[in-house]
């Protein structure tokens, strides 16, 4: 029984102000000038934080799925949403040091050099050293950059544009908007009510993580809503393009590939792959070094040894495992994706656009739970892009996972289990709970079929 509109919109207004408030709180624990938050003390209390603000967003999204809300909830949702961001928008980074990368590459390609021939240390680029930017670079002695052409070329344009911290972060706001801005047609497209938007707009993880840290998952975000949004409508090269943009800025949206070619052809992976062969050939001078730290990057995380992924982990440290069992683990999960995908790529879409739309939604948010739940990655922002088919097919238990996300901060090392596994367990008995339940309403229902 959805409830009357009145409260629950009052609800909605005492929830968003709360979040702004716990917003403004959490921005106070940063010591002024570190470049992290200041200690490990205050970095508890911020994570403590962020668990309130995920409690109260998860009655905001109980409110919006259960409740009839008045048409002016949605202007409502959205001023919120701006002004959560715009709070953050304006703070430095205090929980990751990427953005200096981001904006260290557009610099140096402003420069007329291309980002992956060079670390920052290197001789070559001394000119380009600076007090603000370059003492923040991580891995800076010990890694090229390893982002995705598309993602430096968005670095490139926003430093052309301001070669600052706040440049960056307001262009992967810009993202995040559009985003919001596609979720918002593809809510319609299905035909729910736009105050769904809350979903993804409240979610205190994009708002930190773009916002406040500038991550470059604002793009995938984007482009994925873009994709799913064109895909829906039967736009097929935008849907590619978009889906291109979305790999070439982080390459783990490969993985939607199948939900989005539809209907079968070779136009969507023709138009995809030219795309991303043309910006790979953009920056190919320097030969297979395009790929950057990323073969650096699977080694140190331990994703190529299997050290790195949390089942594994734990496993070995209850057994002795074979130096091979990373090999074995990650082969069996390539298949069984596999597998996943060309189920779903085999599998037809309803004519309806409403219904068209849903099932998109819900495979795109199959496949990409499905890989973060094979990699296990180590840092919350790798999980904002699960709220884009969220909006349209809510999952508790997966929205679980980007909530608890925050948790990883409390172990910037990867060295204890528990927090990983205080994510994954509770996702996993949240999976059984939900199934049954579906389970047992498709029963009842078939029962009052057949009374009738």
């Amino acid at each position: 029984m959805r409830r009357a509109g009145g409260p629950a919109l009052i609800g909605l207004v005492l929830i968003g102000a709360a979040l702004m408030g716990l917003d403004v709180a959490a921005l106070g624990l940063h010591v002024p000038g570190a470049l992290g938050i200041g200690s490990n003390q205050r970095l508890r209390a911020f994570v403590g934080l962020m668990m309130v603000e995920m409690a109260l967003y998860g009655g905001a999204v109980w409110i919006v799925l259960r409740a009839a809300l008045p048409p002016r909830t949605v202007s409502a949702i959205l001023a919120a949403a701006l002004l959560m961001r715009g709070i953050l928008l304006f703070s430095p980074p205090f929980l990751s040091s990427d953005l200096h990368r981001y904006v260290w590459d557009g610099m140096v390609q402003a420069a007329g050099i291309n980002p992956y021939r060079y670390r920052p240390d290197a001789p070559a680029l001394a000119f380009l050293r600076d007090r603000s930017i370059y003492p923040g670079i991580n891995r800076k002695a010990t890694a090229r950059t390893i982002y995705p052409p598309f993602a430096e070329a968005v670095f490139a344009l926003a430093a052309r544009l301001s070669p600052t911290l706040f440049a960056m972060k307001a262009v992967m706001t810009a993202f995040d908007l559009i985003g919001i801005a596609a979720l918002l047609r593809l809510l319609r497209r299905a035909h729910l009510p736009a105050a769904r938007i809350l979903i993804y707009a409240w979610q205190p993880l994009p708002i930190w993580e773009f916002a406040g840290n500038g991550h470059v998952d604002a793009i995938v975000v984007g482009c994925t809503a873009v994709a799913l949004l064109a895909a829906a409508a039967g736009r097929k090269a935008f849907s590619a393009v978009a889906f291109a943009g979305a790999v070439l800025a982080k390459l783990l949206p490969v993985a939607l590939m199948p939900a989005l070619w539809r209907p079968r052809g070779w136009r969507f992976p023709l138009l995809s792959f030219v795309m991303i062969a043309a910006f790979y050939a953009a920056f190919a001078g320097v030969g297979w070094r395009v790929l950057g730290f990323l073969p650096g990057y699977i080694r140190q995380e331990g994703i190529a040894s299997g050290l790195g992924i949390f089942y594994l982990d734990v496993a070995g440290r209850l057994v002795r495992l074979s130096p091979f069992a990373g090999r074995v683990y990650l082969g069996a999960a390539a298949i069984v994706l596999a597998g996943l995908g060309l189920a779903i790529w085999r599998r037809d879409l309803p004519e309806e656009p409403a219904q068209r739309t849903r099932r998109i939604a819900a495979d795109a948010g199959l496949l990409a739970t499905a890989l973060m739940l094979v990699l296990t990655p180590h840092y919350p922002w790798y999980f904002a892009w699960l709220l884009v088919p969220l909006c349209i097919q809510p999952s508790p238990a997966v929205l679980y996972l980007p909530a608890a996300s925050f948790l990883l901060y409390l172990d910037p090392l990867h060295t204890r289990p528990i927090w990983p596994a205080l994510i994954y367990v509770p996702f996993a008995v949240l999976a059984v709970v939900s199934l049954a339940w579906r389970r047992r309403r498709r029963k009842a229902a078939g029962l009052l079929r057949n009374n009738v």
